[in-house]
């Protein structure tokens, strides 16, 4: 097995979704570059003219707590000023030729059986492309999936991660389930993660420090067919913003909550996810409507 290191530039990082250990393949901001680790069951190819390192058959990039695993790796890099060339060894393979800080990667493309890992978390697709400029890592191709100790996140497009707004986006059927079986689904859900490097901040009512300090989801924001559910309530929307420490969560428009066979319409609902209390507002001028079958027990007010 061959391996090779990749020194990347300082400050490069990948947002994280809620997570003990986040799947961060830059470490933190400002922090000094540490090596990629690169390794192949068949071989790795340089090529000096496209300027790329291409690891192939049960392929393995390794930097700090963080693992990605591919049939296929493809590391894209540029020289450092007045920095030499590494040479070729054997047969077009290169063995350690960029672990002495020649070369900055700008991009890392994970092609076919695409695993991002760390201790506690852990994403899957067909196809990730991680650039290094825009700080962007985007997962492709199908059975998309995001596990952490809090959630699972599922998606039919995409899922992409923006290290600068510390932000996850899922596109199409985008699905979050948390560790209870609450759940949200929408057309596309933007999650928000509190900044772990924030020292001294004091966690949101309901959430233990350690989440705080993980990077936990601090706001999801829900577009298009909304459906969220509780222990007992289905709530249907145009759109809506969660906040998971707090268990709170607006949706507006076109809105139905749902308790057993009873529902009720409206055009907004506020809702407590951890008590499954919600409150159905009218819009102005308007008026709360709905169906209530006696003896089915009270729906929430």
């Amino acid at each position: 097995m061959r391996k090779l290191h990749l020194l990347l530039l300082p400050g490069l990082a990948a947002a994280a979704p809620a997570m003990g250990q986040d799947l961060n393949l830059g470490g933190p901001p400002g922090a000094p570059p540490v090596p990629v680790q690169i390794s192949a069951a068949q071989g790795i190819t340089w090529s000096q003219d496209a300027q790329t390192v291409t690891a192939t058959g049960g392929a393995k990039a390794v930097r700090g707590d963080v693992t990605v695993t591919a049939d296929e790796l493809v590391a894209h890099y540029v020289k450092k000023p007045g920095a030499s060339q590494p040479p070729p060894t054997g047969s077009g393979t290169v063995e350690g030729g960029l672990d002495q800080g020649n070369a900055q990667l700008t991009e890392l493309d994970a092609l076919g059986h695409v695993h991002i890992y760390t201790a506690t978390d852990n994403a899957w697709g067909d196809k990730a492309v991680y650039s290094v400029e825009q700080q962007v890592l985007v997962l492709t191709g199908h059975d998309l999936k995001l596990t952490t100790p809090q959630n699972t996140v599922t998606a039919r497009d995409s899922i992409e991660y923006y290290a600068a707004d510390r932000k996850a986006i899922a596109r199409g059927n985008a699905l979050i389930v948390s560790q209870d079986g609450r759940s949200i689904a929408a057309d596309v859900i933007t999650g928000y993660f509190s900044n772990p490097a924030a020292g001294g901040a004091k966690p949101a009512a309901g959430a233990s420090p350690q989440t705080d300090e993980s990077g936990n989801l601090k706001r999801v924001e829900a577009i298009g067919h909304v459906v969220i559910k509780t222990r007992t309530d289905t709530v249907t929307g145009d759109k809506g913003v969660y906040l998971p420490p707090t268990g709170e969560a607006r949706i507006g428009g076109n809105v139905h909550v749902i308790h057993g066979p009873n529902e009720l319409a409206g055009s907004d609902a506020l809702i407590n996810m951890k008590t499954g209390i919600a409150t159905l507002l009218a819009a102005p001028g308007g008026r709360v409507s709905g169906v209530i079958l006696p003896g089915s027990g009270k729906p929430n007010e």
